[in-house]
């Protein structure tokens, strides 16, 4: 079974063909970029491209996107064209190919406004159930393309599956006061906890995925690892995180404090992964007990495949104000 990954030269596309292609499994990538995990160097949004790429594909995991780092660099038909258009073209082709899986992967983002409660209200507690409030381009583009693939799922039988993934990448956060206060290790320890997923797990997810597509027909599922929080912890969540951590691991502190770093004073939501572990049978390794586990060891917290991918950032040029621009 050929399988096409879109956006190779990416983090997630790279750690997939890696893993692909060290399972022995046949696998081809296409990005725009010029990659060691790239075999066709293209736009998603060129039809000839996409028709080439797709021919003898059995199985697409379409990962290929313009992202949130590129709001303030890019136009909005520059997300159009890419996020949308080129969805379009590669789930055309799937149904011309009888493709028999198409995974597409999407963002927490999607859910924008609704994962910022107001002062005084309990932590967002984030399932597929939640309501999508995108506040950007990016979210937005995302958004319409998952409607595309269900669309595609409804007229064509073709087998969908959306995986919407929280933060995976290494780079710096792009607050500016998150990194004044917190440095980068810091920061997405405490992630795990309840908006992150190593990138390992998540290639894990996208490998189940592929697996159940045909017999699920087609899904949304989000991929985070998975939180050690309930409803019953949102409102301390949003007023004392910090003691809400300690109760749950009340090694958490100490470890913590030998390393110079500090818990989160508040968390805003939580992101729920219970329906991805149920219906793709999917089991994420990386959570917040093994970030602890990693500081008694004195190792890293991440996978060695998170170490092997690295940071690729998402410009060509480097930016004064943080690891990209920010739009206003």
């Amino acid at each position: 079974m050929s399988i096409l990954v879109t956006g190779s030269a990416g983090h997630l596309g790279e750690a997939l063909m890696r893993t692909l292609r060290a399972e022995g499994r046949q696998a081809i990538g296409i990005d725009v970029n010029h990659s060691p995990y790239t075999d066709l160097v293209g736009d998603i949004a060129d039809r000839d491209f996409v028709k080439t790429a797709m021919r003898g594909i059995r199985t697409v995991i379409h990962t290929a996107t313009l992202h949130k780092p590129h709001v303030a660099t890019h136009s909005k038909q520059d997300f159009v064209d890419t996020n949308i258009t080129g969805t379009l073209n590669l789930l055309e082709e799937a149904v011309l190919q009888g493709v028999s899986a198409f995974l597409f992967t999407s963002t927490t983002s999607t859910f924008g406004a609704a994962m910022n409660p107001a002062k005084g209200e309990p932590a967002a507690w984030i399932t597929e159930d939640v309501s999508p409030q995108p506040k950007n381009i990016y979210s937005v583009t995302k958004l319409a393309a998952e409607s595309l693939c269900e669309l595609f799922y409804r007229k064509s039988g073709l087998p969908v599956l959306i995986l919407r993934t929280s933060r995976f990448f290494p780079e710096d956060d792009d607050n500016a006061e998150t990194r004044q206060l917190y440095g980068t290790p810091n920061v997405q320890a405490l992630e795990l906890l309840y908006r992150r997923v190593d990138i390992a797990d998540a290639v894990a997810a996208h490998l189940a995925a592929v697996e159940k597509a045909p017999a699920i027909g087609f899904g949304k599922y989000i991929i985070s690892a998975t939180t050690p929080f309930t409803p019953a912890h949102l409102a301390e969540l949003h007023t004392d995180a910090a003691a809400v951590i300690r109760t749950l691991y009340p090694e958490s502190e100490g470890l913590f404090e030998a390393e110079g770093w500090k818990l989160f004073p508040k968390i805003d939501r939580v992101y729920v992964n219970e329906r991805a572990r149920r219906e793709l049978g999917w089991s994420p390794e990386y959570d917040f007990a093994r970030v602890l586990q990693s500081l008694r060891d004195g190792t890293d917290f991440r996978s060695e495949l998170a170490r092997e991918v690295g940071s690729k950032g998402y410009h060509e040029e480097a930016f004064e104000e943080g690891p990209f621009p920010v739009e206003p």
